[in-house]
């Protein structure tokens, strides 16, 4: 099966559109293209209960999870607020993409 696009990147600065975390903005630490879902910093947080082990004391450890691509836009570089992706290219040939909503590029 062909690897699925995706427009949002490891990286990237993201706000969250929909569910409990609506509204936060983000850094994205992962991309899973498989599953068509990405990990942000601070959102999704959930505690597993670990238990304790010969190399780690166990306890309750706080982490991330993933949340689908669908649930998140890129945050515009100029005002911040949520962002569709586009693609352009430069005048050198370059591919590079752009913020609908400014028109700015996504570094």
């Amino acid at each position: 099966m062909a690897k699925a696009k995706m427009k949002i990147k490891k990286g990237d600065q993201v706000v969250v559109l929909t569910g409990k975390d609506k509204g936060t903005k983000g850094e994205v630490l992962g991309v899973l293209t498989e599953e068509r879902r990405v990990l942000v910093q601070g959102v999704n947080k959930v505690k597993k209960h670990n238990k304790p082990t010969q190399f780690s004391a166990g306890g309750i450890e706080e982490k991330e999870l993933s949340i689908h691509v669908s649930n998140v836009a890129i945050a515009d570089p100029k005002s911040g607020k949520p962002s569709r992706v586009g693609y352009q290219i430069l005048k050198d040939g370059k591919k590079v993409r752009v913020a609908k909503k400014s028109g700015e590029t996504i570094g």
